[in-house]
């Protein structure tokens, strides 16, 4: 195991309150495990069925169409969800209750994609709560094109529950619009009846059989994700700024439900456009900068 000069693990730095601990890896910028000290382990442990945790989508959310996209008269190839999850972020602060990492544009990225940028993402521990930030900024000389979002997992069922049928969320506010879904891993132009019923969204594997629910248009900022008959379960509670979207995610054969703040989403179905007017992308302009966040709070049993 390599370790830092200040005797820290090299690949990962763990913060901690005396109710929360979360670890955190270099590689991705991604959190591995959020545990509390009463509910316990509530973050997916990866698996046959998903081998993530709750990764980073940076420069895009979801696929493009054929894996490809025009910009200024040339062709880039980028996979789904980009390359941030696969790629070492520095560390640039590692405390006791706080870490940040940056990642920033270099040769190997500016051949996937050709603009400058710093990805920075801070975690702070709040009492039973989680806080990341994300700020995108354009160090370059051109306009900076991006989408942004986050995909953290969580057990289903949740520790101390058994029946996931037992399983919903509900929503800040009622959520009546149509939600959007993937066709051949594009988004369908389609929109369809929304599953929710006024705040409530009563999780059951089939929702997911046509893969993610894609919220383009919520009206809420925060979703309690809890088991309200299972009085040994914890709740989650996500909320979001900044983000304009959300996906709800999970397949058969993995224990875990996916609540995803989103700037972007995948390529329509019918988009042969150039990158730069992609539907759902952040323009940050030279020189500035967009901020994003993200709080997740566990509430232990009562």
């Amino acid at each position: 195991m390599a370790f830092d000069s200040d005797g820290n693990e090299a690949d990962r730095h763990r913060i901690a309150s005396d109710r929360l601990a979360v670890t955190v890896l270099a590689r991705g910028a991604e959190p591995i495990s959020i545990a509390h000290a009463a509910a316990g382990e509530v973050l997916w442990q990866a698996g046959p069925a998903w081998p993530k945790h709750a990764p980073v989508l940076f420069p895009i959310v979801g696929e493009l169409a054929n894996g490809r996209y025009r910009y200024a008269g040339r062709t880039y190839a980028l996979s789904r969800h980009g390359f941030a999850r696969e790629r070492d972020f520095a560390w640039r602060e590692r405390e006791t209750a706080s870490c940040t990492l940056v990642l920033e544009d270099d040769d190997a990225t500016r051949a996937v994609y050709p603009f400058r940028f710093a990805l920075e993402i801070r975690y702070a521990i709040e009492n039973e709560t989680l806080a990341v930030a994300y700020t995108l900024r354009n160090p370059g000389d051109a306009m900076l094109h991006a989408s942004l979002g986050a995909h953290p997992a969580f057990r289903w069922p949740l520790p101390g529950a058994t029946a996931r049928d037992a399983h919903v969320l509900t929503f800040a506010h009622d959520e009546p619009e149509p939600i959007r879904r993937l066709r051949d891993n594009l988004l369908d132009p389609q929109p369809y009846p929304t599953p929710i019923d006024g705040r409530t969204l009563a999780l059951d594997h089939a929702l997911f059989d046509a893969d993610a629910i894609v919220m383009d248009r919520p009206r809420s900022t925060s979703v309690s994700y809890a088991a309200p008959h299972a009085p040994r379960a914890p709740a989650i509670d996500v909320a979001w700024t900044g983000f304009a979207q959300l996906g709800i995610w999970s397949k058969r054969g993995g224990d875990f439900v996916c609540i995803e703040p989103w700037y972007g989403y995948a390529s329509p179905a019918d988009f042969a456009g150039d990158f730069a007017d992609k539907p759902g992308l952040a323009h940050v302009a030279p020189g500035d900068s967009a901020s994003f966040a993200m709080r997740v709070r566990v509430a232990p049993p009562a």
